[in-house]
């Protein structure tokens, strides 16, 4: 749903010169510094980045899902740590508490999540709980008015720079089920609250991302997103099953510039009295490269037109965030193989997506098991049970 084409043509528009005036020449500088400069953090603060899809009410852009979905295109086609510095932000950062939050809640902490004030980070793997996120260990013991949170979490990106973290934890030991997890809200400077260093990645320079100690950390019962016990994982699938449809177009940006940069390579780079984009093979890269990315596209406008018709698209999502995932990893081998030696060296930007894009795969759900629970629904909705 578009609510005012006609405007949301013209904010697309700014936004696509935006990312190609200011981001893009701005790239090599994020990865050699491994982080997004301050001043290009305020100025995507002042246009308005953090709060794209936090509602109007609390000063957000209140972007649906198919505008949310559009705009991630667009910024996408930059380096992923543009999208990444206020993706938590207008995703699983604030997610959590557009969905379920209190109104005192919200009132306290999405305006400044869209301001840029403030940047979430969403607290749910750990060492030993990652694709089954049911397995947490991380405890909320009631002492009081209060929690005390024990626990470590792993691999949360933006860890380092959050000042807000929602944190997925047991509050009744007895029961192992996802009905025993509750979110709370845990504020940066808490007692008790520590992140670790960054780790060094693969990819994604500019993004941090790091562990989340929390040790004897105590926070007030008015912390849980909601205000009730037990309902921490329906949040969390709530979350995810928006931002994987976001990530799926977050996914397919990178797949547009790779291809976009492989085209104009390979029709300027000559072998054999012509240019490399004249012999068929090449062809079939450009072509396979293409087709992939429009069908990625179309998947998730259609799902992002469901959702905001308020259809249950929990399957939806999972095969957006599987195809569209695995789709820009395919982009990026063929879009290195058409510039040889070239997309192996470091500098190219093509090199550079290639790296980072691996990622996409493994967060948000491995593809396995989104390939899992798009096979179980399936089957599921066909009036079968197996594998129980």
């Amino acid at each position: 749903m578009i609510r005012d084409p006609s405007a949301f043509d013209e904010t697309l528009g700014a936004l696509r010169r935006y990312v190609r005036e200011q981001l893009i020449p701005r790239e090599a500088q994020v990865e050699q510094l491994d982080e997004v400069p301050a001043d290009l953090v305020d100025d995507l603060a002042k246009r308005g980045f953090f709060g794209w899809s936090i509602p109007q009410a609390w000063n957000g852009g209140g972007m649906t899902t198919e505008e949310l979905v559009l705009a991630a295109i667009e910024l996408s086609q930059a380096s992923v740590a543009f999208r990444a510095r206020v993706g938590t932000n207008t995703g699983i950062g604030s997610e959590a508490l557009v969905a379920d939050g209190t109104p005192e809640q919200k009132a306290r902490y999405l305006p400044l999540l869209a301001s840029g004030a403030l940047t979430g980070a969403f607290a749910l793997t750990e060492p030993e709980a990652g694709s089954d996120a049911t397995a947490l260990t991380t405890s909320a013991v009631r002492d009081g008015d209060h929690y005390v949170l024990n626990g470590t979490k792993c691999f949360i990106t933006n860890a380092p720079i959050a000042g807000l973290f929602t944190v997925m934890a047991r509050t009744d030991p007895q029961d192992r089920s996802a009905r025993g997890i509750s979110a709370f809200l845990v504020e940066r400077g808490t007692p008790g609250l520590a992140t670790g260093e960054p780790y060094r990645k693969m990819g994604q320079a500019g993004s941090p991302v790091s562990e989340v100690h929390l040790t004897d950390c105590r926070v007030p019962a008015g912390s849980i997103i909601g205000g009730v016990e037990g309902m921490g994982f329906k949040t969390a699938m709530k979350v995810l099953n928006k931002q994987r449809i976001h990530l799926a177009a977050l996914c397919t940006g990178p797949a547009i510039r790779m291809l976009d940069e492989a085209v104009a390579w390979t029709c300027r780079r000559r072998q054999f009295g012509q240019p490399v984009a004249g012999f068929q093979l090449v062809q079939a890269l450009i072509a396979d490269c293409q087709t992939e990315i429009q069908a990625a596209r179309a998947l998730i406008l259609q799902t992002a037109r469901q959702r905001d018709g308020g259809e249950d698209v929990t399957m939806q999502a999972s095969i957006c965030k599987y195809f569209a995932s695995e789709m820009c990893g395919r982009v990026a081998d063929r879009c290195v193989q058409m510039l040889g030696g070239t997309g192996f060296i470091h500098g190219h930007p093509i090199e550079r997506f290639y790296r980072d894009v691996r990622l996409f795969r493994l967060y948000e759900g491995t593809s396995q098991i989104h390939q899992l629970n798009i096979a179980k629904r399936t089957i599921a909705a066909a009036g079968y049970r197996v594998g129980e």
